[in-house]
């Protein structure tokens, strides 16, 4: 008798345990990435891959690169994914990140109306392009958000010497919107705009849009992932983000992005051994 309580004692002991101990969570970190990996459906894809091989979950804020880049000054986030190199360079320069790595490419287009009013269908020179839509005054739309999509805009502009400052509001239309809003207004009016591919293979709602212009070495978009310096920011979860960046650089994290495909087209190209 006495052993049959001390069971009992022991197995409602097991269970109140079980109840009042915490459940331990999966460990989570903040990735700050680009709009056109988030909106090109990429993270739905690949980091359900990731959390199975880790146990990690990741949490995405998608922004454009430049306001990326600004969370992760903050220390608002564990690890970045975006495409300006420039700006990634000046930001591990100044002491905010850590270990850059080039992980995957793709390029821009330009889109814009079937009846080409600029005449720019074919060309494989984007300041070309560029300038010529200057000199029509062809209705441009853009992200105008500090994104990589918006830095390698204005640089082409100016190398096409076109000061579209002076002519906003005019046939140039500063947006301060994500790439998606971006192809859905261009749409709408029949304007031009610059696209990352990934986003445009998965844009839906063309309407009259037509890619125009690409083939450009110019128009190269290489991603990158860096690590939130923990010596700034000690409260970034260093050794999770850094299983992020490694298995993305990874064999298998590199043919699990070289995989993601829309319509037989593949979305990124994976590249982390041969950097440039």
């Amino acid at each position: 008798m006495r052993q049959l309580q001390r069971s009992v004692c022991y197995l409602i002991l097991a269970v109140t345990l079980i109840l009042v101990l915490p459940v331990a969570a999966a460990e989570s970190i903040i990735l700050a990435s680009t709009t056109s990996t988030q909106a090109s459906g990429f993270f739905d894809y690949f980091l359900p891959i990731f959390r199975k091989k880790a146990g990690t979950e990741v949490q995405v804020v998608a922004v454009g690169t430049g306001q990326a880049l600004k969370l992760a000054e903050k220390g608002d986030a564990d690890v970045l994914l975006v495409h300006d190199k420039a700006g990634e360079i000046k930001f591990v320069k100044q002491g905010y990140g850590v270990d850059r790595r080039e992980v995957m490419y793709n390029d821009f287009v330009l889109v814009g109306p079937k009846m080409d009013p600029a005449r720019v269908r074919g060309l494989k020179d984007a300041v070309q392009s560029l300038k010529k839509i200057a000199d029509a005054e062809s209705l441009f739309l853009s992200r105008g958000d500090a994104s990589g999509t918006h830095r390698m805009e204005l640089r082409l502009w100016d190398q096409a010497r076109v000061d579209v400052k002076s002519a906003s509001g005019t046939w140039y239309k500063d947006l301060g919107a994500g790439m998606g809003a971006t192809l859905n207004t261009a749409a709408g009016l029949n304007g031009y705009t610059l696209s990352d591919r990934a986003t445009w293979l998965t844009f839906k709602n063309r309407a009259d849009l037509d890619l125009l212009v690409q083939g450009d070495p110019q128009l190269f978009n290489q991603y990158s992932v860096i690590l939130v310096n923990p010596e700034r920011h000690k409260h970034v979860k260093k050794e999770a983000a850094r299983v992020f960046m490694d298995f993305m650089t990874s064999p298998e994290g590199q043919r699990a992005i070289g995989a993601y495909a829309v319509d037989g087209q593949t979305l990124f190209n994976p590249n982390a051994s041969g950097l440039r």
